[in-house]
């Protein structure tokens, strides 16, 4: 059954991305002049999802209005203009405005390209992926030679199912997390409602081995600099002229 529901992480201050940052949201920063959460909207709409949470903080305002010029989806917002909630605290929070079920996780400023047409996409192969009896997150990983913009770090191995533990050096087939998550809501709700991070559920699922990951099919960019913004409209560029 298709997922139709998901929540996306934008609330972050973006300070790697300072002075740009300064005055505009970091999910609002324009690469190829398109701004990155239209990227993940985009996404998330060709995989069917119909209703998306956003979280906002940082120049909340610019977000919100930017959402409401959004087609395609219901935008339901999360505010977290009073305090931020980190990761899993947003998640947790924005979870509570969807109804109960399977959901896509994606952050605001992690996106890809170059998907096979006329293929299943990377995140409706993510859902077909996972299965709840064994598994409670699968998460969308890729190869750091297929990536754009990141800094190098092995955030998985991923073994030959697919079970996902922490890195650790000559660990073998090291995967890089991608931004993207399937999950049931249920997982969250023993979630505290203070901010925490999301790698607390990372580990819990790995402690009794219900983390699993899929590899991303296509190139994933990463934007975290503004001097990273020139490579990766390059490499957008070199994808297109592929095309």
């Amino acid at each position: 059954m298709t997922i139709e529901s998901a929540m996306v992480l934008a609330a972050g201050l973006g300070t790697r991305m300072r002075p740009i940052t300064n005055t505009i949201p970091k999910p609002l920063v324009p690469i190829a002049g398109k701004p990155m959460i239209d990227y993940v909207l985009e996404t998330l709409a060709a995989a069917g999802v119909k209703r998306a949470v956003v979280n906002v903080h940082h120049h909340a305002d610019q977000v919100i209005a930017h959402l409401g010029r959004h087609e395609g989806m219901e935008i339901i917002l999360s505010d977290e203009r009073d305090a931020l909630m980190n990761s899993g605290g947003g998640l947790a929070k924005g979870l509570k405005l969807l109804p109960p079920g399977t959901v896509f996780v994606m952050n605001a400023d992690l996106f890809w390209i170059g998907e096979s047409e006329g293929r299943p996409t990377n995140l409706q192969r993510l859902d077909q992926f996972f299965d709840p009896a064994r598994m409670d997150m699968a998460l969308l990983c890729v190869n750091l030679d297929n990536t754009t913009g990141h800094n190098g770090m092995k955030d998985f191995s991923l073994a030959a199912d697919g079970q996902l533990i922490r890195y650790r050096d000559g660990d073998p087939n090291p995967v890089v997390y991608a931004g993207a998550i399937v999950m049931n809501s249920a997982l969250l709700d023993d979630a505290p409602d203070d901010a925490f991070n999301l790698n607390i559920y990372f580990d819990r699922a790995i402690a009794v081995n219900r983390l699993y990951g899929l590899m991303l099919e296509g190139h994933w960019l990463t934007v975290g600099t503004p001097e990273a913004i020139d490579e990766a409209e390059e490499t957008i560029r070199r994808f297109l002229e592929v095309v």
